[in-house]
């Protein structure tokens, strides 16, 4: 259960006003609503991109194919599908319906291992940014699971804004940056995820990103 803005208001005002209410349960519905507020992510910085770089991150977006596993062999199919059922078990708390809990997964997979990245990273960064809300919008403007400024989609996408609400779109701008990111810092990544963020040299977003990725990490 996630509340928004409006809604914590409405519940925080209605704990102080609530005569019968017990400490206990006050503050275990407090809690849960300050736990769920906006995104708190989300604030990267339009930069200046080379030629180069605004064309390949253009091409690497551009492409809207719908995700197609291909493995090298059974053994590779056989720890994905692993992987799939034990991150299904972890995310069921935050994500209860089953189909859209193995969409997000499967595209988080795929859109992963299509930029060079971890999909423990990436769902790490998911859980910081948005709290695995489709429709998250953070302070800054940022959308979607993975927090991405409307910017972007003027920069090297087709200026549809809307997208960054729709699964695939949102995971393949945010690998996308990243892994631009990635390689602008010369695969240093405490320093790319700082840049995602809008803040490069400081440690918070950075540690919280990796501890969160931490939690799905996967070891067959």
């Amino acid at each position: 259960m996630c509340l928004y803005p409006g809604q914590i208001a409405l519940v925080s005002r209605r704990l102080l006003r609530a005569p019968r209410c017990s400490g206990a349960l006050c503050c275990t519905l407090l809690s849960l609503a300050l736990a769920c507020g906006p995104a708190r992510a989300g604030n990267q910085q339009e930069e200046l991109l080379a030629d180069s770089v605004r064309v390949a991150l253009s091409n690497a977006i551009a492409d809207a194919r719908p995700p197609k596993l291909v493995f090298a062999d059974i053994n590779e199919r056989i720890r994905y599908l692993n992987w799939l059922g034990n991150m299904s078990e972890r995310l069921k708390r935050r994500v209860p319906d089953y189909e859209a809990r193995i969409e997000l997964l499967e595209t988080a997979w795929y859109e992963a291992h299509r930029a060079g990245l971890d999909p423990g990273l990436v769902l790490g960064l998911i859980q910081v940014e948005s709290a695995f809300r489709k429709y998250a919008v953070s302070v800054a403007g940022a959308r979607g699971y993975m927090q991405v400024m409307p910017f972007w989609t003027a920069t090297v996408g087709d200026n549809d804004r809307r997208k960054l609400f729709h699964m695939q779109s949102n995971l393949r701008y945010g690998c996308s940056i990243l892994r631009m990111y990635l390689d602008r810092e010369r695969g240093d990544l405490y320093l790319a995820l700082g840049r995602y963020n809008g803040s490069r040299g400081r440690p918070e977003y950075p540690k919280a990103v990796l501890s969160a990725a931490e939690r799905w990490d996967f070891k067959p």
